[in-house]
């Protein structure tokens, strides 16, 4: 039986986050609820009206270009891509073809092919009814509702970006890193939230199955790592609009299957454009792919050329950030987390930064003592635990916290000093989350200081062995059980501040 090696290319949209539109000052919106409101004659192609390039829109681009280490061409120019769709005013959309922003540059192990600028269409919304007032047979006023499609155009002419990666993708997992890597990119860079449950961001996956040929003599580990040097290219189909990763992954996984059962049945694999169905997990039909002849380009006349020679590169390369990657290394050498770990940080960039701030609250905090290879864990531990925990909770973010990075790495250290217990911690952290307040002065105020005086402890502990003969008894006879059954009973009469090793220690004294 033959065997098949899928090719992916990707091509990937995202609304740039600029304050008005592409080529009008309409207010760039995707917040925006009530229909064509951000619109004027311009976005609406009224005759006789002209666009003006949104800089904010290039520059925005050109640093994606940075980013990816991609070649940034001397001059770029604006083309028309001719076709009808009645979310598209012109008939025609401004877009780039032969001379983008960006030729070239990687992300993720993935070449990249170009980078361009283009607009937006508007939205339809297909079945939506709408009243139509009349008079039913006995004179009676009733609503009949037809279904009809509507069209917004708030979002026609919002500056896109598109990324388009050579064909070089043999597999879903590296589909999917590269899409997720891309989106982080473009926040880390701020250009762009990127929110696919938005439409920000949109992802058309090209696949075609190619036969592998030529495998004699090829070892296993080679026909894994080399198969795609032996395959011939099969036919490309084009899955539009995936947005979400989730459909990015289902997409792609259902047609390499889809194609590889026609080609095994020794059926063709037609060439068309495919959308794909989330309830039904499969990818449908929807028309024959068109060519790049088919939409006729040529030079905008209405935009002069891009001088991209006398832009100011140096300000755009300062202004470019840590990266992704980088923020993983430096994260990794500087608070010797886990991969994972570091992970979580990174691809929640509020949470990273948050943890940042207060390990250096920490680190602060510890004047001259050495730093251990686990001394920011606990604070990790309990930032991505308990209080993202309470924040998902209420659904808020980092932007509605009132915990202060000082005061919350301040609450981390009176545990790790063990001057309070965690159980203690997570009832402070509630009332710091609700107040803002500083963990020691709620301890003061609270009474919740961990109680370590052995005195005081030994008394308690005495109680508690006299009113519970039969937990003693199973301690006596090896069950370790049982002494937590009383090392629990302590703790509760000491409402939870006793300091539990110091109780465990007297415990097992008194029960030799």
């Amino acid at each position: 039986m033959s065997k098949f090696l899928p090719t992916i290319g990707l091509e990937i949209h995202a609304e740039l986050n600029t304050q008005s539109k592409m080529f009008c000052d309409c207010k760039n919106d995707p917040e925006e609820k009530r229909a064509n409101q951000n619109v004027c004659p311009i976005c609406l192609a009224h005759p006789g009206t002209l666009p003006v390039i949104n800089k904010q829109a290039v520059e925005s681009v050109i640093k994606v270009g940075l980013a990816l280490k991609g070649e940034i061409p001397e001059v770029s120019k604006f083309d028309r891509k001719n076709y009808f769709y009645p979310d598209l005013p012109k008939g025609y959309q401004i877009s780039q073809y032969d001379e983008p922003l960006v030729l070239g540059g990687t992300l993720a192990g993935v070449q990249i092919t170009r980078v361009h600028l283009e607009e937006d269409t508007g939205r339809l919304a297909h079945g939506v009814n709408a009243d139509n007032s009349g008079l039913n047979a006995e004179g009676q006023k009733e609503s009949q509702r037809k279904s009809v499609s509507l069209v917004d155009f708030n979002r026609a002419g919002v500056p896109l970006m598109e990324l388009v990666t050579e064909p070089v993708i043999h597999d879903v997992k590296t589909a999917l890193t590269f899409a997720k890597e891309l989106q982080l990119l473009l926040r880390y860079l701020g250009v762009s939230d990127a929110d696919m449950e938005k439409g920000q961001m949109r992802v058309e996956a090209n696949i075609s199955l190619g036969e592998i040929v030529d495998e004699d003599g090829l070892s296993a580990d080679e026909r894994e790592n080399n198969q795609h040097e032996s395959a011939v290219l099969g036919t490309k189909v084009e899955v539009k609009n995936l947005n979400s990763f989730r459909a990015v992954q289902g997409a792609i996984t259902y047609e390499i299957e889809r194609q590889k059962e026609l080609l095994e049945e020794g059926k063709k694999v037609t060439q068309e454009t495919r959308g794909w169905n989330e309830e039904k997990k499969s990818t449908f039909s929807q028309r024959l792919k068109e060519s790049a002849h088919d939409y006729r380009y040529f030079p905008e006349p209405d935009l002069p050329p891009l001088n991209i020679a006398e832009w100011d590169m140096p300000r755009l390369r300062a202004e470019i950030s840590e990266l992704p990657n980088a923020r993983r290394t430096r994260l990794t050498e500087e608070y010797k987390l886990s991969a994972s770990q570091v992970e979580l940080l990174v691809s929640d960039r509020e949470s990273g930064d948050y943890f940042e701030n207060a390990a250096s609250e920490l680190v602060a905090s510890q004047g001259d003592k050495g730093l251990g290879d686990n001394f920011f864990v606990p604070l990790y531990n309990n930032l991505l635990g308990d209080l993202r925990g309470l924040m998902n909770e209420k659904n808020e973010n980092f932007i509605d916290l009132k915990i202060t990075p000082e005061n919350f790495s301040h609450l981390v250290r009176l545990v790790t000093d063990k001057e309070i217990t965690s159980g203690s911690a997570k009832v402070i952290l509630f009332e710091m989350y609700e107040t803002g307040g500083d963990p020691e002065e709620i301890i003061k105020i609270k009474n919740w200081k961990q109680i370590s005086d052995e005195k005081e402890l030994k008394k308690i502990v005495l109680e508690i062995i006299a009113e519970n003969p039969e937990p003693v008894a199973d301690f006596k006879k090896g069950k370790e059980n049982a002494l937590q059954f009383l090392i629990g009973k302590a703790m509760t009469r000491l409402s939870g501040r006793g300091n539990p090793k110091i109780i465990s220690d007297i415990f097992r004294e008194k029960l030799k």
